[in-house]
């Protein structure tokens, strides 16, 4: 699982991020085999920052698959939800939404994309995302051993999100951002996305990839 990370294209940073954060699991795994009593467990719990499109399912994918093989998960499947899947319309219905997307991860990860919009800015009495998070931030405690939540969404936006109730930051251990793919690599993605369908670039047709990348990479915005 590692070496698939390592053959995924650009996210030098990350993929040394993930690497400590593997290397580390095992030192408090090693301790705990050893006997130690540790205040800190071991919390899979994570948040992952970026824009669409970088990586960031892709990589929960397989830590789900590494922490499996490390004894951590029991299945090591990954659980996506979105804040439809998660809110209910009417009083009473969001809480057994919640439990069911947790209990559906049970042995894998509950992987909640665009989480902030479980945290909306203004001040809406019918928005039950608040609900939502208070029974995830209630669940992150008794989920044990054998379940991981992990939430992302743009950098800004999951700030709001944490800082949207007292008792979510703490509850998670581990951040990984992801950076902007830059043009080279966009390249690399495209052309080994061609040849997995057969499709072999001109030379003209790979300079006009090119342009358009470099331009579309310099015009970018907090979306691209």
């Amino acid at each position: 699982s590692l070496n698939k990370l390592d053959s995924l294209v650009g996210l030098d940073e990350l993929k040394k991020e993930v690497r400590n954060h593997i290397d580390y699991l095992n030192f408090l795994k090693l301790r705990q085999e050893k006997g130690f009593h540790d205040s800190e467990k071991i919390n899979l719990h994570s948040v992952f920052t970026g824009n669409p499109g970088t990586g960031k399912t892709t990589v929960v994918k397989m830590l789900g698959q590494i922490y499996k093989s490390m004894g951590l998960l029991s299945k090591g499947h990954v659980t996506e939800v979105d804040r439809a899947q998660l809110i209910g319309e009417y009083i009473g219905q969001t809480a057994p939404k919640v439990k069911k997307a947790i209990e559906e991860a049970k042995g894998g990860i509950l992987f909640i994309d665009e989480a902030y919009s479980l945290a909306r800015e203004a001040d809406d009495s019918k928005d039950f995302g608040k609900e939502a998070i208070e029974v995830l931030i209630k669940e992150m405690n008794e989920v044990g051993k054998d379940t991981a939540i992990m939430v992302a969404g743009y950098p800004h936006e999951m700030e709001i999100f944490l800082k949207s109730n007292p008792g979510l930051k703490s509850r998670f251990a581990n951040y990984f951002h992801f950076e902007d793919y830059l043009p080279e690599e966009l390249k690399v993605i495209a052309v080994r996305h061609a040849h997995q369908k057969n499709v072999h670039l001109s030379e003209d047709a790979e300079k006009y990839l090119e342009d358009q990348l470099l331009e579309g990479f310099r015009n970018r915005d907090k979306t691209f």
